[in-house]
């Protein structure tokens, strides 16, 4: 016969029952919110996107893609002097192209599944490369800077990724002309001109950011690469 104590019981079993499911649900909340922080338009793909890049650029194309996303997540819990070893070493194994050769256009800045997928670009595809694949494992934004510099040895404009480790510091240099990153100080060869991120734009010397003069929106490519992100 069905009585009271049982009822007592069953009602404590639901609410076990619930609390156990409340628990798992913040668990998974707690474990997912890294990778949603993390996450970067174009750049953490999905396995049908890849898939579909691998049908129109051939098995290469896809493997690159794979080996970038295993990066990424591989990434995500080391120091940050490795984070900026490995991204670097990575992204300078692909050929460099200038942009008549390759996309047909005077200036053409390219995504970075734009990047892999033909296997070439120029320096500032390396360097956009870098700085969203940085941001997606982890690096403060603030951290770092695109910079627009001249290469002294090569009399041309050239564009390099610099890293700062605190708001003070002198920051390093990721560059795809040497394997080496380097201090700003030691990079003699480079003639800062400005630099930016994804909020503001400087006026740059010797290798830092001198003078705030605006936002990064007033760069029309950036603005225009920003667009073709979000369809990928």
């Amino acid at each position: 016969m069905y009585n009271s104590t049982q009822a007592q019981r069953g009602k404590g079993s639901s609410n076990f029952k619930y609390s156990l499911i409340f628990l798992i649900v913040i668990l998974m909340s707690v474990l997912i919110l890294p990778l949603a922080v993390n996450s970067e338009p174009g750049v953490n793909l999905s396995a049908a996107f890849i898939n579909q890049m691998g049908k129109k650029y051939g098995q290469r194309a896809k493997l690159r893609l794979n080996r970038w996303q295993k990066l990424i997540k591989d990434l995500r819990s080391v120091n940050e002097k490795t984070k900026l070893k490995k991204v670097n070493d990575f992204f300078n194994r692909v050929r460099f192209i200038d942009d008549l050769t390759h996309w047909r256009k005077k200036d053409y800045w390219a995504t970075p599944v734009e990047f892999l997928v033909t296997n070439g670009g120029d320096c500032e595809d390396f360097t956009i490369a870098k700085y969203y694949t940085l941001k997606a494992v982890g690096v403060d934004m603030a951290k770092l800077s695109i910079a627009y510099v001249k290469a002294l040895d090569y009399n041309q404009a050239h564009m390099v990724l610099t890293y700062y480790s605190t708001p003070r510091s002198e920051p390093v240099i990721l560059d795809n002309l040497i394997p080496q990153i380097k201090k700003a100080s030691k990079r003699k060869d480079l003639l800062h001109v400005y630099s930016f991120n994804g909020d503001n734009l400087w006026v740059s010397k010797k290798g830092r950011r001198d003078k705030l003069v605006g936002s990064s929106d007033r760069l029309g490519p950036w603005v225009k690469l920003q667009k073709k992100l979000k369809t990928q």
